[in-house]
């Protein structure tokens, strides 16, 4: 087995690959910025290792500094993570050159699954389902005009070589399409480097279904069922759960197996996550392959019992998979939350400081993977997630049963959180009812936006307000301020105390 693993990664994802290699016995070393000096994935490896300044440009994106110290400190492999150099091609190969083992799969595959045309064009040929559209860039606009009729409006434009949302523009008619792709090809310019557009027709209210492969280099595949992440704000998960209450049996062993078909399509192997658009129907198109370990992991793995962060490093030593299908059985129900440091009321605009409290929930089945601690600083070089909170329960009503107790206690200090409107998710009908789709925060929860959305808090503080005075009537005088009883040497006589 690995000696030591270099985790080119920061935050909870650092902490929670750390832990998998204490388990194993292998030492983890980790990287960090000037401004992640005293960040808690530092404190919890074994190594911990100044890469670069602030800007993860010059630090967690740094290709040649990271692969110069993975050789200087004998690193046996690398572990991206998800994020930063995860899914970049480049980093892999140079990772290769070193002659140092990736953490995740080929080269190759992720350089077919990351152009999203080509990677349509392979679903198409292996009995993956596609949404409608084109396989190829478009290049002549009135071509694609007419495609665009004959698939029926509105479409959807999307830049080949995108993701999260750049890139991307609806259009309604013949006379939106023109302007709606200089647009995205401008946006694709600037994101990717890349002019290259093409056409989807546009689902309506999909649900957004996701299927966890785990392959080895033998050519052996298993799945470890879907995940349901259709909570989503600007395209970014929020609140993930498995499995899905919208994914019958029937259609879970077909979108199972064409999660399997689509890595094998692709000659994958490592831990991947095969993302869908479900309709109202129960039919299901193909939208993406993310080839690295995916945030919402922690639901997967409480729902079968798994370990994936420890079955990829096995499989990067080069063993097969250490399970068989058979093996993986589906026991109960796990939602997982994010918690980002973020201003709800003020377009979630990212919150920076110190973590002054911090105060972590606990109880039956409740997990917390989380990248501070007190005293953490929160910067604005990075993504703001702080942790993810998960509640696992026999079934879908215990977990969120669970998961709000979870959020009620979760509390952080220094830095402004997103847990209340978390909790305002978790609450909401449509989500427990299981009605919700990938429209669901714009339609429900953005018109509330500002304050009206924390009406029912308002109403909890007003009862504690009136709890407290009573309190404070009834015996006030435990509340009041006097002197510090000391002797004639006391420098501190004087000193008023609360």
């Amino acid at each position: 087995m690995f000696k030591k693993i270099l985790i080119a990664n920061r935050g909870e994802i650092a902490v929670r690959i750390s832990k998998a290699c204490r388990e194993m016995g292998i030492t983890s070393a980790v990287i960090y910025s000037d401004a992640d000096l005293n960040s808690l994935h530092v404190r919890v490896a074994d190594e911990a290792y100044r890469i670069g300044p602030a800007p993860a440009s010059e630090s967690y994106l740094n290709i040649p500094n990271i692969i110069k110290l993975a050789k200087e400190i004998n690193a046996d492999a690398v572990h991206p993570g998800y994020g930063f150099l995860s899914e970049n091609s480049k980093f892999i190969q140079a990772v290769n050159d070193a002659g140092i083992k990736f953490i995740g799969p080929s080269v190759k595959s992720v350089e077919l699954m990351g152009e999203k045309t080509a990677a349509r064009k392979l679903m198409s040929q292996h009995n993956v389902p596609i949404v409608p559209g084109t396989l190829e860039p478009i290049s002549d606009i009135d071509e694609a005009i007419d495609y665009a009729n004959e698939i029926g409006y509105p479409i959807m434009l999307k830049a080949s070589a995108g993701g999260g949302g750049k890139g991307m523009r609806k259009v309604n008619s013949d006379s939106e399409f023109k302007s709606a792709f200089e647009r995205a090809q401008n946006e694709s310019i600037k994101a990717f480097g890349s002019s290259d557009v093409y056409m989807e027709k546009f689902i309506e209210n999909p649900k957004h279904i996701e299927v966890q492969i785990v392959g080895d280099s033998f050519g052996n595949y298993i799945h470890l069922f879907e995940r349901e992440c259709s909570v989503q704000r600007r395209h970014q998960k929020v609140v993930e759960e498995a499995p899905s209450i919208s994914v019958d049996q029937e259609t879970r062993n077909k979108i199972t197996q064409a999660g399997i078909n689509a890595a094998k399509a692709c000659n994958y192997f490592n831990a991947g996550t095969i993302e869908f658009l479900m309709d109202k129907e129960k039919k299901f198109y193909f939208l993406e392959m993310n080839t690295r370990l995916q945030v919402e992991h922690p639901v997967t793995e409480l729902i079968t019992g798994f370990d994936i962060v420890k079955e990829q490093i096995r499989i990067a030593y080069g063993e097969k998979l250490s399970v068989t299908q058979k093996d993986i059985i589906l026991r109960g129900h796990a939602v997982e939350c994010r918690i980002y440091a973020e201003d709800v009321d003020n377009n979630f605009a990212p919150s920076t400081g110190k973590i002054l409290h911090h105060r972590l929930p606990s109880g039956p089945g409740i997990r917390v993977d989380r990248g501070i601690d007190l005293l953490t600083e929160v910067p604005v070089y990075y993504d703001p997630m702080l942790s993810k909170v998960t509640a696992y329960g026999k079934d879908r009503t215990e977990a969120i049963a669970r998961i709000k107790i979870a959020l009620g206690a979760y509390q952080i200090a220094g830095v402004i959180s997103n847990i209340s409107f978390l909790d305002w998710i978790i609450d909401h009908p449509k989500f427990v009812d299981g009605s919700f789709d990938i429209n669901f925060i714009d339609s429900e929860f953005m018109p509330l936006v500002p304050h009206k959305w924390r009406e029912k808090y308002n109403e909890v503080y007003e009862d504690a307000a009136v709890i407290l005075a009573a309190l404070l009537k009834h015996d006030s005088s435990k509340l009041n301020t006097g002197k510090i009883k000391s002797n004639h040497t006391n420098q501190w006589i004087n000193q008023i105390h609360e």
